[in-house]
């Protein structure tokens, strides 16, 4: 049974950092492609950055330039590190992945909040 647990969410300041953390047990974490959604109150889920196997990288045009994903194989984590948050940045992030493309095969995990604000 695939897990999900994702972490490293708080309260910031805008302009702040933070960096997510999701691992993931019960697979083979190394072949999938994964990928950060976020999911703010009252709004659809979304794809915000999705990773391949082999390290490709996409972002959302709504973050590009400010989020970077990175995974580490040997941690079976995958990693967000957000910069110069916005207060639209608020929202719940989760994570999940698929085999062949960026998608969201599993349950997903409890998530992750992280609120902009002032």
């Amino acid at each position: 049974q695939v897990q999900l647990v994702e972490s490293g969410g708080g309260l910031v300041q805008p302009g702040g950092s933070l960096r997510l953390s999701c691992t993931a047990s019960g697979i083979i974490f190394s072949i999938y492609h994964m990928g950060w959604y976020r999911q703010a109150p009252g709004k659809q889920r979304d794809l915000v950055a999705g990773i391949t196997s082999d390290g490709g990288t996409k972002y959302a045009d709504s973050v590009k330039g400010r989020f970077t994903i990175s995974r580490d194989n040997a941690e079976n984590t995958v990693y967000l590190q957000m910069n110069s948050l916005k207060p639209e940045d608020t929202a719940v992030y989760y994570c999940n992945g698929g085999r062949t493309r960026v998608a969201n095969i599993w349950a997903w995990g409890q998530g992750t909040q992280v609120t902009v604000s002032s």
